[in-house]
């Protein structure tokens, strides 16, 4: 390509955009920011929420699980609504439900008053988080999208990593037995703000044609991840023990959903997921797999560590949550790097970063293992950095190029399913770490550094599956980003004309 011709292309490019698309990009980052914290900033607050509502162990762990279900319910069909009746209003009304669910949750006098808020709060979380995907393929093309997306991976990975530091600062700041509220009441202010500025600038998108929302889809993609997620949300009181037949029912219904999809999709009738995008969107479907796999490992881990280090070496909340803080330090580094890096490298990348992000876990498992308890947390320092570079490069790349071949008027649901199957591999990491972890622990005379060694091994099992899977697809999609693939879904197909 010549000269002119790639000044064309790039003029092609940014023709039409948005001057505020950055601005806003920033208010759609710091809502995503916002709702992700909260699905772990709570755990360091579950103590002292139940001393002071009096509530009994199960029903204070519903304060974290049903956040996480509600989160992981709303996703796809959140999504699909914003590509129907608009991102921007689905967004707005989104947060001003989460500004409302937040000081209701501070404000709770009794543990079902809280449990209630918090359910609520996960639904409007679950609205918001697709619409950031999709405003970002709105909003954004070519390199600007890939820098986009890294910073969204950014924000992804810095909450996840984050929260229980956050949490025990918060609870330090905020003395007495009511501390706990803060941690809700801080979402009020930015939140508001956020509001006000999302006002401002976010893009108006003129209306298509109106859409009707495939309910029966609703319904059983809905049934279909509650029957997945409900014995995992139950496992700390034997869940999977006693709910595992909702497994079998679960996945028999995510069968049926796939099957009636497919014929709504046959008789062009507007699917909550279209069925193109799994099979004919270049990148999508394997991105899809390698994020669910990648957040059983990834997600698993920080509960592992809190374990270890505040019942195994008797940190503080805030102490724990700051051992790990080099991870989140890597992670938010590498990522705004990579996000420019993705046209050029493309799932390379993504496999240069999962090779990464495994060799620093093994060397913080095998340091916990083996180090002297008084230096341990400054000797894993580094291994926790390399780690964190790694999954910088894995989060963000892997988010861009499993959507950026997705038509903009399916953006939204294909962000939403995206994410829900990180939040399922989340809910099955979550809830088999530190179950392997509590199990080593009572086979081997409370041997903390052996379940840390074992449990975080576990979960590199599962990193290293999406690592298989990031080289068959590299291996599948050797030419670059920029050329249409042979299976991508086309917009002749899909109307992404109205997007």
């Amino acid at each position: 390509m010549n000269r002119d011709a790639r000044a064309g292309a790039r003029a092609d490019d940014t023709a039409g955009r948005d001057p505020r698309r950055w601005k806003a990009l920033w208010v759609t980052l710091a809502t995503g920011f916002m709702s992700l914290l909260d699905v772990t900033i709570v755990a360091v607050a579950l103590p002292s929420m139940q001393r002071d509502l009096t509530a009994s162990p199960a029903s204070v762990q519903w304060v974290v699980s049903g956040y996480a279900l509600s989160f992981a319910l709303a996703l796809v069909p959140a999504g699909r609504l914003g590509d129907a009746v608009g991102r921007r209003r689905i967004f707005l009304w989104a947060l001003a439900g989460f500004v409302i669910c937040s000081a209701g949750a501070g404000a709770a006098p009794t543990i079902t008053w809280l449990v209630v808020a918090r359910i609520a709060q996960g639904a409007c979380a679950g609205c918001l988080a697709p619409q950031n995907s999709a405003l970002i393929q709105q909003m954004f093309r070519g390199a600007e999208r890939g820098r986009a997306f890294g910073l969204l991976g950014a924000t992804v990975g810095i909450s996840s990593a984050v929260g229980p530091v956050t949490g025990g600062l918060i609870l330090a700041l905020a003395h007495g037995t009511q501390g706990w509220r803060w941690i809700f009441y801080v979402n009020v202010p930015i939140g508001a703000l956020a509001l006000l500025l999302g006002l401002r600038l976010l893009p108006r998108v003129a209306r298509g044609r109106r859409e009707h929302l495939d309910l029966p889809g609703v319904i059983l993609l809905g049934a279909g991840v509650l029957g997945l997620m409900l014995p995992l949300v139950f496992a700390d009181s034997g869940g999977v023990r006693r709910l595992w037949w909702l497994f079998v029912v679960g996945l028999v219904l995510l069968v049926v959903f796939a099957r009636w999809e497919r014929r709504v999709a046959a008789r062009d009738g507007g699917p909550l997921l279209d069925p193109r995008l799994l099979t004919c969107t270049r990148g999508y479907a394997a991105g899809t797999a390698l994020g669910t796999l990648y957040f059983v490992g990834f997600s698993g881990v920080w509960l592992v560590f809190a374990l270890f280090f505040q019942d195994g070496l008797g940190y503080t909340p805030l102490a724990s949550g700051l051992a790990v803080t080099p991870f989140a330090i890597g992670s938010a580094a590498a990522a705004v790097v990579a996000g420019r890096l993705v046209e050029r490298f493309g799932r390379l990348l993504t496999v240069w970063g999962l090779v990464t992000v495994v060799l620093g876990l093994a060397a913080t498992a095998l340091i916990l293992r083996s180090a002297p308890p008084d230096v341990m947390a400054w000797w894993a320092a580094p291994a926790l950095f390399v780690g964190g570079v790694g999954s910088g490069c894995v989060i963000s790349p892997n988010v861009t190029m499993a959507l950026s071949d997705v038509p903009v008027r399916m953006a939204g649901a294909a962000g939403g399913a995206l994410q829900t199957g990180q939040r399922l591999g989340g809910a099955v990491g979550t809830a088999a770490l530190p179950g392997l972890f509590y199990m080593v622990l009572a086979e081997n005379g409370k041997d903390y550094r052996a379940a840390v060694a074992f449990a975080v091994g576990c979960g590199l099992v599962a990193l290293l599956g999406a690592l298989a899977l990031a080289v068959l697809d590299f291996r599948r999609y050797r030419h670059p980003r920029g050329r249409r693939g042979p299976r991508q879904v086309s917009a002749e197909h899909t109307g992404a004309g109205h997007g």
